[in-house]
């Protein structure tokens, strides 16, 4: 429980200080959307082929191989919901299927460090548009607009 309250408050710490700031986002090393929710951190990446690909992440944001992490995504339509698992290609986590069709995607992504430890959960849409500011997808936007 405590680290559970640790964890939240250091993730609130750096979305203050960075709002303060005035910091911009991060990409990832593909240019997707990092998730500072975990340690190690995790890219989250859309392929050309649309399929979700997750990439952790040292202090460096460099990649490392993932150990004993699981993932499921659960995006689509609402009432016709479709879940993505994954599989070790590599360095990364693949999805064994790809989005469905749309550019504006819901998405409930639950990633669990070790398969006894509880999920950590991200909820966002996965805007497939690609943003003039930065050039990144919307999803994965650096500019923190």
């Amino acid at each position: 429980m405590i680290k559970k309250i640790l964890l939240a408050f250091s993730f609130i710490s750096l979305a203050f200080s960075a709002f303060a700031h005035g910091d911009k986002k991060v990409a990832g090393p593909n240019g997707g959307r990092i998730f500072e929710s975990v340690t190690p951190h995790v890219e989250f990446f859309v392929t050309p082929e649309r399929k979700i690909q997750f990439t952790f992440l040292d202090e460096n944001n460099q990649a490392i191989a993932p150990g004993a992490q699981s993932v499921t995504v659960t995006t689509g339509d609402r009432t016709n919901p479709v879940t993505l698992t994954f599989t070790r290609q590599g360095n990364v986590l693949l999805s064994d299927t790809a989005l469905p069709a749309g550019k504006n995607l819901p998405a409930v992504i639950q990633l669990k460090l070790t398969p006894e430890s509880a999920p950590v959960i991200e909820k966002f849409n996965v805007n497939l548009s690609t943003y003039s500011e930065c050039q990144h997808a919307e999803y994965a936007c650096t500019c923190g607009h």
